[in-house]
């Protein structure tokens, strides 16, 4: 991946989408039909609410490819009166980020009727009530809650001052999985990751003596 382009995707994880929307402009002098680019590109308008443009970007990536998966999703979705004011976030800019993003499944999900309305990329909002922290629709309706873990180590951060932004990512049944993102990230807690690194470790047998140690991979 060029430096340019790690630096597009780092701006569209910022939510600079004036900045993504330049850096990806740039990309394309080079190379008009990188499709990738094209699709971030068309993100970042649609991030900005300039529907029409975003619309236009993706035609473009048909012409290109007219079985493009992004492209074709969208397209149907913008196509959709009722989803145009929606804010979506597209599956291939789910980027984890170690230490600052987080697939999560969330626990005690609501009833089927409310989760079948859910759309991949729907922006959710985060509340905290009684230690806990609850996934909200825009509608403010209940959609699930985190992992008592995972509320425990937010909870802190978001009372310190850390800020953070929630999506759908997928949504079946009575299992939803949403994506976390921080934002803001306070100097008090600079040098902590807001979600901790997920270790796989192993035990491994030393030969030449009895005892098992642990160690990391």
């Amino acid at each position: 991946m060029t430096l340019l382009k790690s630096q597009a995707i780092q701006t569209a994880l910022a939510g600079d989408w004036g900045k993504a929307i330049d850096l990806n402009k740039l990309i394309l002098e080079e190379d008009l039909e990188d499709i990738d680019t094209l699709n971030r590109l068309a993100f970042a308008f649609l991030s900005q609410g300039n529907i029409k443009e975003a619309k236009s970007i993706y035609h473009k990536v048909l012409a290109l490819d007219m079985k493009n998966p992004i492209a074709l999703r969208n397209i149907k979705r913008l196509s959709d009166s009722n989803n145009k004011k929606a804010n979506f976030q597209l599956n291939n800019l789910f980027i984890e980020e170690p230490g600052k993003t987080k697939i999560i499944k969330l626990i005690n999900v609501a009833d089927k009727k409310i989760v079948t309305h859910l759309r991949s990329g729907e922006k959710l909002k985060l509340c905290i009530k009684r230690m806990k922290i609850f996934a909200l629709d825009q509608n403010d309706q209940y959609i699930g809650m985190l992992p008592d873990d995972l509320c425990k180590r937010l909870i802190k951060f978001i009372h310190g001052g850390n800020q953070y932004e929630a999506y759908t990512r997928t949504a079946e049944s009575n299992k939803i999985s949403i994506f976390i993102r921080e934002l803001k990230r306070v100097k008090r807690f600079i040098n902590q990751s807001s979600f901790a690194h997920a270790e796989k470790v192993k035990l491994s047998i030393d030969n030449n003596a009895s005892a098992a140690k642990i160690k990391s991979v």
